[in-house]
């Protein structure tokens, strides 16, 4: 299959590793300058670099499963099909948006994930996969990352369930 050569060929061209929420990464900047704690928000644990980026790799048989992250974050379209992201705000509110290729209807080449929200995304064709990239500021510290846990998540959004099921 097509595909699967190009998935062996990114993770071996981009030196990429399997991640905790599903898929591989690699990252690929980290800001040499630091953010003091006692200057960031009070969610935070540590010291932060400005800025750090990663690629991301999932595939359609396998999601990004639902995380959330204490900073905001960016994910960039670099190539292969269409993936939904789906969110859950800390409110309940759900919203579903597809990054791809522009040519295609509806789609984005760039979202930003607020701080707190849960969100996790799915590869629209399930024998694909779809290369990303993720911005973090302040930079990415697994402290700052939470796995969602289904329970927890469908007692407190039941109304979500369908999605929560695919994506814990």
């Amino acid at each position: 299959m097509q595909n699967n050569k190009r998935i062996e060929q990114l993770v071996l061209q981009l030196q990429l590793e399997k991640h905790p929420e599903g898929g591989y990464y690699k990252e690929v900047y980290r800001s040499s300058e630091i953010i003091l704690e006692e200057s960031l928000p009070e969610r935070y644990s540590g010291d932060r670099s400005f800025a750090t980026s990663i690629y991301y790799l999932i595939d359609g048989e396998y999601p990004s499963l639902f995380h959330r992250l204490k900073s905001d974050e960016i994910w960039h379209f670099y190539e292969g099909s269409p993936v939904d992201v789906h969110i859950i705000d800390p409110g309940g509110n759900y919203t579903r948006i597809t990054m791809g290729d522009l040519s295609m209807q509806n789609h984005n080449y760039q979202i930003t994930i607020p701080k707190n929200h849960w969100f996790g995304g799915i590869v629209r064709k399930r024998d694909s996969y779809t290369l990303l990239g993720c911005t973090v500021s302040p930079g990415f510290d697994f402290k700052d990352f939470e796995m969602a846990e289904q329970d927890s998540l469908l007692s407190k959004f039941p109304e979500h369930r369908e999605i929560i099921l695919k994506l814990t």
